[in-house]
């Protein structure tokens, strides 16, 4: 596996990325969700590398990311995918978020249509409101740090019955949750807190894949569905899975997101 490496983006952040899969392949951004790394797509990168030359990387605030002080915008973590593509050169490329990386895939969507052919937004949302929620979120993280988010996020991100067999993958995400600096957390969360991509759903032009989690209670179908009748040219994949249904159900969300970026 190569190491991670950095670049800076154009406020001074460093962004830890890794680059990996066919050489000449086309290339496919993976973004992380909120209080996870890129080790979040680490059961997909065996089904993608063979055909694409996959870049993921640490959201700002998260993993091996720096972490800036004070609340962060999705136009900036929009920004931050935008300038790791110009650091490697790339001009165009297929993209895949889960969660927050879903709604920096809708933000990319419309604001640089020129640099993405397909776009996956998976157990994602275009508003997650109300404001109050999340700022309540980011005060609670800020006065108790992570380990007051671990179990009460697990609960959402997971079924019961996935938790239950208490399987490697789940101890994975949450070894990530507890790594994941407080700051960068909070960071984040603010990004989700102000955003609203209703408005421009409608001028997204790529053709796009939704995944939706049918018990999903951090992002419910009904919000895939809104995002389906919403941009022009979308998909809709259900699979039996809460939150993180790229591992809770990773066989078939691998298999949804071959075909959908196939030929």
């Amino acid at each position: 596996m190569p190491d991670r490496q950095n670049f800076t983006a154009d406020d001074g952040c460093a962004i830890a990325y890794r680059r990996e899969g066919k050489i000449g392949g086309k290339p496919l951004l993976l973004s992380n969700s909120l209080g996870t790394d890129m080790r979040l797509w680490d059961a997909q990168i065996p089904a993608l590398t063979d055909r694409f030359d996959v870049i993921r990387y640490d959201a700002r605030g998260h993993g091996q990311s720096s972490v800036p002080a004070g609340g962060y915008s999705l136009d900036r973590l929009g920004r931050d995918a935008l300038e790791l593509l110009d650091h490697l050169e790339v001009a165009e490329a297929d993209f895949a978020g889960i969660s927050l990386g879903g709604m920096i895939g809708q933000w990319l969507g419309y604001r640089a249509p020129e640099r993405f052919r397909r776009i996956i937004i998976a157990n994602s949302s275009a508003y997650m409101g109300p404001p109050e929620g999340w700022a309540a979120r980011i005060q609670t993280v800020s006065a108790n740090g992570m380990e007051s988010m671990i179990e009460p996020v697990l609960e959402r991100w997971f079924t019961e019955e996935f938790r239950a067999a208490q399987g490697p993958e789940l101890d994975a995400v949450r070894q990530q949750l507890i790594a994941t600096d407080p700051a960068g957390y909070a960071g984040c969360s603010a990004a989700i807190r102000d955003m609203d991509l209703r408005p421009t759903a409608r001028l997204i032009e790529a053709r796009t894949l939704v995944i939706s989690g049918s018990k999903d209670p951090a992002t419910p179908p009904e919000h895939s569905e809104w995002m389906l009748n919403n941009i022009r040219h979308c998909e809709l994949v259900s699979l039996p899975a809460a939150h993180l249904s790229n591992i809770e159900a990773a066989e078939p969300f691998n298999q949804a997101m071959l075909s959908f970026l196939a030929d």
